[in-house]
């Protein structure tokens, strides 16, 4: 099936869409789908022991670490939303997807994504809090407050990108249905639209993205700002306590980073190719550095992987001791051998 034969006569409403995604090269398909599957293993493993760790260790049930558990979680469902359909057009012929599933994807992407936003803010939050008025700590981030912010942050995302695909559904398109990228996304939709207040449209679209993850980032901006105003003026004491602040900071500084690149820095035309590695930049390898940067950067989560290991070893042994007395014959002159 050609591109030409995906194009219907009236587009304003068209049932599919073709994704160019990367070469068509057959090895380089199979190069990229291991990668891409290396990447989805990685990130959906060291995303799960994060989660698990932070359920099971009493170590870690602290507001930080509830935070850090539900963006293990959004970082699973983020990915989750874009890889699987990279990898199963990997080896089609035709990458296709319909106009429903289009805008399905474009939703959780917005939702997952703006929720990860506002979590790092939330989270920002709570390192100034710890940091900045420690006394009050635990009456000003209570198991309450922590529910709270974490309903804030999916409400949110949720709410936010609700609207933009709905106003992204209506829009009218006209021209060819096919989109030079690896997934959907809206600003790629945008471009094919015909629709007379389409700039209206779009305006309203960017906008409320643009709300979302530039009122998150001058939020953790703000909280930085406060936490190094208290780290210079009190000194060595809370340079320790900033020191909890690398792994987030390191973070947000990937998440942010690459959202800027990808939305804001100009690209020339023919600068298609470089745009999709940038998309997975932030939709695919920060999901999986997450975990990886938390594992390595902070000392309670490895103290926690060491526990968790060293049970495991404790506990095979266990069971393998267990399973040699059950074999060994009764009589202590039989056992394991002996004359």
């Amino acid at each position: 099936m050609s591109p030409e034969s995906l194009q219907q006569g009236n587009l304003s409403h068209p049932t599919m869409f073709l994704l160019l995604g990367f070469s068509s090269a057959y090895r380089a398909q199979v190069t990229l789908c291991l990668c891409f599957s290396l990447v989805y293993l990685v990130t959906v493993l060291g995303n799960l022991l994060i989660v698990t760790l932070v359920w099971l260790d009493a170590h870690l049930h602290s507001p930080m670490y509830f935070f850090l558990g539900h963006l293990s979680f959004l970082d699973i469902c983020y990915s989750s939303v874009t890889l699987p359909k990279i990898l199963g057009d990997s080896f089609s012929p035709q990458k296709t997807i319909s106009f429903v599933g289009c805008i399905m994807q474009i939703y959780f992407f917005l939702c997952f994504g703006g929720s990860e936003c506002m979590l790092l803010a939330a989270m920002a939050y709570d390192r100034y809090l710890a940091i900045c008025h420690p006394l009050h700590y635990p009456a000003l981030m209570s198991k309450k407050t922590c529910h709270c912010l974490v309903a804030v942050s999916w409400l949110s995302g949720s709410f936010s990108s609700l609207i933009q695909a709905f106003l992204t559904a209506r829009l009218p398109f006209c021209g060819s249905n096919v989109i030079n990228h690896l997934f959907c996304e809206m600003p790629f939709l945008l471009k094919a639209s015909c629709s007379p207040n389409a700039p209206l449209n779009k305006a309203t679209l960017y906008v409320l993205a643009g709300t979302i993850a530039m009122g998150s980032f001058l939020l953790t901006l703000v909280s930085y700002v406060h936490i190094l105003g208290t780290v210079l003026q009190k000194g060595a004491g809370t340079q320790r306590a900033f020191a909890t602040c690398t792994s987030h900071l390191t973070v947000v500084s990937l998440f942010f980073g690459a959202g800027a690149v990808a939305y804001l820095v100009p690209h020339s035309s023919g600068s298609n190719e470089m745009g999709k590695v940038v998309a997975l930049l932030y939709a695919v390898v920060t999901p999986m550095l997450n975990p990886i940067i938390y594992s390595l950067r902070n000392s309670e989560v490895k103290g926690a992987i060491r526990k968790a290991l060293h049970s495991g070893v404790l506990q095979m042994s266990t069971e393998g001791a267990g399973r040699a007395d059950e074999q060994c014959p009764p009589s202590p002159r039989q056992c394991c051998g002996s004359q």
